[in-house]
């Protein structure tokens, strides 16, 4: 489905929008290629600025709460910056009106049921609320008709973002509104650094961060230990020298009075 119902779930004073119904079984590859691979959260981190951002999925978009619910879109992903994530929680779903701008950038993932709204009444109703980028991601390429697809607006209307084609297994293209590369490869979606070129963080990149950064801290605690173990050897091999000539000069004194006690 990809309008609301037009019976809504009120709060005294509140407007909010419906839950969104249960996905068909061909849209879970919005599951498996968002929630299920981390990439939803890996993104809001890298993000960062909760108080502010919103990267969201599955609930309704709506232009106002007066508007047809036929017209309530429901994407896959979702990044508005310079937002109030708490209304968007209280009201069950984005409204423009209600947070005085669209989001910035929705992503579709491809489905059978789903493929031909998002190329077309999708594309142009996301343009039509002045969404600045609309991507779509088909992990074969079947229902798009491109693995991975962008629209950037210019003047009011969508132009196609190019797409590199790296190799038989890989695309990307440049997302302005994130300042990321989004690179279809072998199968799976991921946000490329477009310096460093490599993927932003996620759990397992922390996951080996934070052990590596656990053995440096082990390795700089052992080094610091044999240094304090080299510096009390030191210590003491400077106070038993210090003893043993000590010792030499009470011996040569006391083998001086002995000589002047012989001579007189």
């Amino acid at each position: 489905m990809t309008t609301a119902d037009a019976k809504t779930t009120k709060s005294p004073g509140r407007f909010r929008l419906p839950d969104p119904p249960r996905r068909e079984p061909d849209e879970m590859t919005q599951f498996d290629q968002l929630s299920k691979s981390g990439n939803t959260y890996h993104l809001a981190r890298h993000l960062g600025n909760p108080d502010t951002t919103l990267v969201e999925a599955d609930r309704w978009m709506i232009a106002h709460p007066s508007e047809d619910r036929t017209r309530a879109r429901r994407p896959d992903l979702m990044v508005a910056f310079d937002v109030a994530p708490a209304d968007y929680q209280a009201s069950n779903g984005y409204i423009v009106s209600e947070q005085g701008k669209p989001p910035d950038l929705v992503l579709e993932v491809a489905s059978e049921s789903t493929a031909s709204i998002d190329v077309g009444a999708k594309r142009d109703d996301y343009a039509a609320l002045g969404i600045l980028e609309y991507w779509r991601f088909d992990k074969t390429g079947e229902f798009y008709g491109a693995r991975l697809a962008g629209d950037r607006l210019v003047d009011g209307a969508y132009q196609p973002i190019p797409i590199d084609e790296l190799d038989d297994d890989a695309l990307q293209g440049y997302s302005a509104v994130l300042v990321l590369i989004l690179r279809w490869e072998q199968g799976q979606l991921g946000w490329y650094d477009p310096v460093t070129e490599q993927h932003i963080a996620t759990l397992d990149t922390e996951r080996a961060r934070a052990d590596s950064e656990h053995s440096g801290r082990i390795a700089a605690e052992a080094r610091a230990e044999n240094e304090r173990a080299r510096a009390d050897g030191e210590r003491q091999a400077r106070v038993a020298a210090e003893a043993r000539a000590e010792n030499a000069e009470a011996r040569i004194r006391e083998l001086e009075k002995r000589l002047q006690q012989q001579g007189s």
